[in-house]
């Protein structure tokens, strides 16, 4: 093939991971209101996998706290073979069920827990241990796959198989597989930290501003979510410290920052209720 002939091929191909997907759907939504339960119960969600589906797993956890304003020990990822294993092979790492129990052990998995086993044979030996283990513990578990004959699917409570059919190079899962797995953690984050009010509307209120550009952002945020002009969302940002929520509160209620603060304690965080702009399954979540 020519160079143009072998990327218009891998396009092709590619084009069959959202239809994939989309049949996946309904297991995704359910998957959500799973996790969704278990956070708002206390519980925390830990992703497990290995080689590309852990990196995958690593990805999409340690972007949830910049982005949503959560803790990281709310969002784990397991990697077989550990941090080494991130950026080179660890070999034989995948093969042992019993460093998926050690670790996750070691994370103090409960019965409030959520498992995220991703692996796109449906085989791997370490994400199988990892969700059996949490199973006997009493942990919710999901299973991430691009196989839906796998024995992964017959071990989880969800089992969420977008089937992308052969690769372009035979066995590379980081390919559609992987694509497959990163739209599904896209999914699941996003939707679960909508649901649990760590976003306004379709806005990042919650997102952390570390750098000059988030900075920014965050001013057309509070400007965009509450209508007021730039310098008001500027000092709205400098008076509370750069934390949007209360931020919008200011704006929106005409309240100072210890006001804000107290409405916000007194909504139980729930920036909606806050605002009373809540519906009633809102407000009855607060009561």
């Amino acid at each position: 093939m020519s160079t143009l002939e072998m990327i218009q091929l891998m396009n092709r191909e590619d084009e069959k991971v959202a239809r994939a997907v989309r049949r996946a759907v309904p297991a995704v939504a359910r998957a959500v209101e799973e996790i969704v339960r278990r956070l708002r119960s206390g519980g925390r969600r830990s992703y497990v996998g290995a080689g590309s589906s852990g990196r995958l797993a690593i990805l999409d956890a340690s972007e949830c706290p910049p982005t949503f304003g959560v803790s990281h020990g709310q969002v784990q990822a397991l990697i077989a073979g550990g941090r080494r294993a991130i950026m080179s092979a660890v070999e034989g790492a995948e093969d042992s069920p019993a460093n998926a129990v050690r670790d996750l052990r070691r994370r103090k998995l409960s019965k409030r827990d959520v498992v995220v086993g991703i692996a796109a044979s449906a085989t791997t030996p370490y994400v199988l241990g990892a969700v059996k283990y949490a199973k006997k513990v009493g942990a919710a578990t999901i299973g991430v796959a691009a196989n839906r004959l796998g024995p992964l699917r017959k071990v989880v409570d969800i089992f969420i198989g977008a089937e992308v059919g052969p690769e372009v190079l035979t066995g590379s899962t980081r390919l559609k597989a992987g694509t497959a797995q990163k739209m599904v953690l896209n999914m699941l984050s996003t939707a679960a930290m909508v649901q649990l009010g760590h976003a306004y509307e379709n806005l990042m209120i919650d997102a952390v501003p570390t750098n000059r550009k988030l900075e920014g952002r965050a001013v057309r945020i509070l400007q965009e979510a509450s209508g007021k002009s730039v310098s008001a969302a500027e000092q709205a940002l400098r008076t509370t410290g750069h934390n949007m929520r209360l931020g919008l509160l200011l704006l929106k209620r005409g309240v100072d920052a210890g006001g804000a603060r107290k409405l916000l304690a007194k909504a139980k965080g729930n920036l909606r209720v806050a605002l009373g702009e809540a519906g009633p399954r809102q407000r009855n979540r607060v009561s």
